[in-house]
């Protein structure tokens, strides 16, 4: 098989090897005609930079890390896919770190970690996101980092987020609108700053509608399948239970709907089950979840073009590094019994 080199693509692309070392880095001052012209050459020839080569001849690695407390998770799958996407798209690589901070020595062998890699940025997901030990580490190492969903100190460093309130207000509301007044609420795990978020959503769509938020039917989950089981089960065992519930997250939503069906329960006629982030299970189960769109693979790309973006290191501050993406509502049939 024959190796497509730059001096392949520039002749191709009619431009110099310097232009297109400059479009791949996603370096400035290259025409937009021009860095379009050279990405469609790159893209026919299926040119691969050498990582190798271009560290050398640079002071990047080309390597960004995505660190998470729970890689098996749905949630971080999405993130990761959608970094991996962006990453190649911009002749990068990602390294995906598990952090288990159950483990004493987790921060020391972080350390070590951030220390030994030349890691040119790093992406972190909500909780470690909001960890002040794991930003405190980042930062001791001069490490730019992209927060995705963070829940406070915006100045602290670049984020991509989406507005979970008004996400669970809007969930909320179509339950309402769907003529249910008795609507229970698992929350997800309370390490989450989603979690809070989505209540506060909650709790900000029934007092708009006057209905009483009932506390025996607002549960705390930890946005596992198990907990949706546990917690649906105390929701649908009583005499006096919802006509609604909204969980979440889709892995909650899901076991809530597996013990409506122990129950005997008609999903939506008995029962309506409102779910969030719009997992491929959502669209697995039988009815299908409604459920809140989270654009997760969308705010990975974003942290990596920031991380990639040349003037991220330099900037004094990051403040300007800042992106909030659209949520969709996506109505199927767990909620209305037309789809």
């Amino acid at each position: 098989m024959t190796v497509v080199t730059i001096k392949d693509v520039a002749a191709r692309a009619g431009v110099s090897p310097k232009t297109v070392s400059r479009v791949i880095n996603g370096e400035a001052h290259v025409r937009a005609d021009k860095r379009e012209q050279v990405l469609r050459v790159v893209r026919e020839l299926d040119y691969r930079p050498n990582a190798f080569a271009r560290s050398l001849s640079s002071s990047r690695s080309y390597l960004l890390g995505f660190l998470t407390d729970d890689p098996s998770s749905g949630y971080a799958a999405d993130v990761q896919l959608g970094a991996l996407k962006r990453c190649r798209e911009r002749s990068y690589h990602l390294l995906v770190e598990p952090i288990d901070r159950s483990d004493p020595q987790w921060a020391r062998e972080l350390g070590g970690t951030l220390v030994t890699l030349r890691l040119d940025g790093v992406m972190l997901t909500p909780p470690l996101c909001d960890d002040p030990e794991v930003l405190q580490l980042l930062e001791a190492a001069d490490l730019p980092y992209v927060r995705i969903s963070p829940s406070g100190e915006e100045d602290r460093s670049g984020y991509v987020r989406m507005d979970d309130q008004a996400a669970a207000a809007e969930m909320t509301r179509h339950l309402i609108k769907r003529g249910h007044k008795k609507i229970g609420f698992i929350k997800g795990d309370p390490a989450h700053s989603a979690s809070r978020k989505r209540f506060a959503g909650f709790v900000e769509a029934m007092i708009a509608a006057h209905l009483p938020i009932d506390p025996a039917i607002v549960l705390e989950g930890d946005f596992s399948v198990r907990s949706g089981v546990e917690l649906g089960e105390k929701l649908l065992s009583g005499p006096d239970r919802p006509t609604a519930v909204f969980a979440s997250n889709d892995d909650m939503a899901l076991g809530v709907l597996m013990v409506a069906m122990k129950h005997h329960l008609t999903v939506p006629d008995d029962l309506a089950i409102g779910g969030f982030d719009d997992a491929p299970t959502s669209r697995l189960a039988w009815p299908q979840l409604t459920t809140i769109h989270q654009p997760k693979a969308g705010m990975a790309a974003a942290a990596v073009d920031m991380l990639t973006d040349p003037y991220y290191r330099q900037a004094e501050s990051s403040v300007g590094f800042r992106r909030s993406l659209d949520y969709q509502l996506k109505v199927r049939g767990s909620t209305d019994p037309a789809r």
